[in-house]
């Protein structure tokens, strides 16, 4: 770093604490004052380590060492009118200062040399997590989407669930899911999954037909690391598969052992009903029992899908997040605001603090259609094409 950005960056820490650094600055001050003013037997000199200690907390590592260098500065005054400065006494207490104030500027460089390596950290997985849940397009087809992701780990920003869109012919499927465990092997299983999802989405014509192929995937990649995971036998992967024609008013659903959606329609909130299966990655266990669920899904109607993260989200009494009855409120919503009050929402629900990982993602059908591959013409229900695709 050039002595221009230091300067700079120091600059900016002053300015946000120069309200605070009086604190340290008054201290020294004060204390000087007394002990001048003391007889010659109180020495009130060794208090000035408190100044460069406070500091540490409030600031950086140019302002510590500034506060130091005040505080043997201090001391050294006191010295001069107590006494002088070659009595043993003093030259102790000031040798004892500037140790002490340096020792407090070592603190502050290890601190901020951390917190580099965590932001950079923060940043790489950031870039990680951007690669493996790419942002989903706000418009697809006939439907309107918004999504978040909301990591339990603060330090690294990324998890295991998962959440992906696919366009195949006239019609767009959505897969939602969530890994057993944290760290690196759920991200992995979970990148797993959305590639398996993004291939086999347009290769098979039915959501159970889906499903079948995902596990058949999943349990191939928990094979890999059998003998090396402990757990890699007890790893699966629950899972909501959606399926939703351009044209009509209906959506299917595949049930994999996820928490059903939430349906917002005509100002009511209820549930989507349907026949669970077995998680996916759950080798052995019978493919053919997974069947398709048909349900109303009407031009304004919303559909919430979510991971498990969010209802079981506690605040400080050990209540769950009460989704259903949180969607009551914003029935009429436009997805992005949908999810941004529910995001808002269960971070003061928890106080900020998450358990486990939590996606959320609004699928809201609209009265558009969409024809062909992606990037092809968005036309009306009358089939004239729509020129002005801003957000309603």
């Amino acid at each position: 770093m050039h002595l221009g950005q230091r300067f700079a960056v120091t600059w900016q820490r002053w300015h946000a604490t120069r309200a605070l650094v009086l604190l340290p600055v008054g201290l020294i001050a004060a204390i000087t004052v007394v002990d001048i003013q003391s007889p010659e037997s109180v020495h009130l000199g060794p208090l000035l380590v408190v100044a460069p200690a406070i500091t540490v907390a409030i600031g950086g590592v140019w302002l510590t060492g500034l506060i130091g260098l005040l505080a043997v500065a201090a001391q050294v005054l006191i010295a001069v009118f107590h006494g002088g400065l070659t009595t043993p006494n003093h030259i102790s207490q000031i040798i004892g200062l500037a140790i002490l104030s340096a020792l407090a500027v070592i603190v502050c460089l290890v601190r901020d040399r951390r917190r580099a390596e965590l932001a950079q950290v923060r940043t790489v997985s950031e870039a990680a997590q951007r690669a493996l849940l790419r942002p989903l397009p706000r418009r697809l087809g006939a439907l309107r989407i918004s999504c978040t992701y909301l990591a339990a780990a603060k330090e690294a920003r990324i998890g295991g669930d998962l959440y992906a869109v696919a366009r195949t012919g006239n019609r767009t499927r959505v897969l939602i899911g969530d890994v057993r465990g944290k760290g690196l092997n759920a991200v992995g299983e979970a990148a797993a999954l959305m590639g398996a999802f993004q291939e086999a989405a347009h290769q098979h014509a039915t959501l159970p037909a889906l499903a079948s192929a995902l596990d058949r995937s999943a349990c191939r990649y928990s094979a890999q690391f059998l003998g090396v995971d402990d757990e890699a036998e007890e790893h699966f992967i629950t899972a909501l598969l959606l399926e939703i024609p351009d044209r009509g008013s209906v959506a299917r659903l595949t049930h994999c052992g996820h928490p059903p959606p939430l349906l917002i329609s005509r100002g009511q909130v209820m549930i989507v009903q349907s026949s669970p299966a077995p998680p996916l990655g759950m080798c052995g266990l019978t493919q053919d029992i997974r069947t398709s669920h048909t349900f109303p899904f009407e031009a304004g109607d919303t559909l919430l899908l979510y991971t498990d993260g969010l209802v079981e989200a506690r605040d400080s009494s050990g209540a769950f997040y009460p989704l259903e009855e949180r969607l009551v409120l914003w029935t009429k919503c436009h997805p992005d605001t949908l999810v941004e009050c529910v995001q808002r929402d269960l971070l003061t629900h928890t106080g900020g603090a998450l358990r486990d990982d939590a996606a959320v993602l609004a699928v809201q059908r609209t009265s558009m259609t969409h024809v062909g591959h992606l990037g092809s013409e968005l036309v009306g229900s009358d089939g004239r094409p729509m020129v002005d695709l801003k957000r309603h």
